[in-house]
């Protein structure tokens, strides 16, 4: 397996394959690199270098104690890429992912990175309060952290349902899909998946929005049950340089359950 050490000792695991403009691809909870096998795939084949890692704790990644935070996940990023010497590169997150990606380009990405994609991202934040009166009720996040942390097997194989869209009228459950999403988040550390769970729902990402001129494209469902769709118009309003596309009636998941339509979306706005 591909993997570097990080400064605190925790091992990154990662996917390194082709040449050309590197694509680098950050995974959503509870999930890994995994969960963008149709993308690897479709941008191999494109004529790009695609990269997908394990966040710490996810996948084959090493389970550390600590560093289960938005900002420990992007200094792992930020030394993988620079172990990697990725310059001129496309960043593309998904949900926690998207989050990730923007910090990253933020803080670390000057000179490296050339544009970014958000697919149904958590920016800018999603827990309600004060200055976010749409958000999320922090009472949910506490079911997830209930669910997460004590009932993890059952919770997770429950959860993909919602995620897909597959509650929805006239859907039916790709059970392939369901049981992939449950492989996943299973390989990874239940300690790690509870406490991320603040970090992709209390992070405030206004100021790295603020601050990214590069082009970045916000991709986002209409009918995102997971994180609302109301997040994505405001993340785009904040970029410098951003560009929203919306998609009626698809789920949260929908880099996996829409993917001829994301992908080409993608390469469209790469290219341009």
């Amino acid at each position: 397996m591909s993997t570097i050490k990080v400064k605190d000792g925790t091992e990154i695991y990662y996917k390194d394959w082709g040449t050309g403009q590197p694509i680098v691809f950050h995974h959503g909870w509870p999930l890994s690199g995994d969960d963008w096998d149709t993308q690897m795939m479709f941008f191999l084949q494109q004529g790009y270098r695609v990269i997908a890692h394990d966040r710490r704790g996810h996948g084959r990644s090493g389970q550390s104690a600590n560093g289960n935070d938005m900002d420990t996940y992007v200094a792992d990023i930020a030394e993988l890429t620079a172990a990697l010497d990725l310059k001129d590169a496309i960043h593309i997150g998904h949900s926690t992912g998207g989050g990730e990606v923007i910090r990253y380009v933020a803080k670390h990405g000057k000179g490296r990175v050339a544009k970014a994609v958000l697919i149904s991202a958590v920016t800018p934040i999603m827990i309600q309060n004060e200055s976010n009166p749409e958000g999320v009720p922090m009472a949910i996040f506490d079911e997830i952290r209930q669910g997460t942390g004590f009932t993890r097997a059952q919770y997770f194989y429950d959860f993909p349902v919602a995620f897909y869209g597959w509650n929805r009228d006239g859907k039916k459950v790709q059970e392939g899909i369901k049981h992939n999403w449950w492989r996943q988040g299973m390989m990874g550390s239940v300690l790690a998946h509870y406490e991320g769970i603040k970090a992709f729902s209390e992070s405030d990402f206004t100021e790295d929005l603020k601050s990214v001129e590069i082009p970045v494209l916000v991709l986002h469902g209409e009918d995102d049950q997971i994180v609302p769709f109301n997040q994505a118009p405001r993340a785009a309003k904040l970029l410098p340089n951003g560009k929203l596309i919306s998609y009626p009636g698809f789920p949260h998941g929908m880099p996996t359950t829409e993917a001829d339509t994301i992908n080409k979306d993608i390469l469209a706005f790469i290219k341009a």
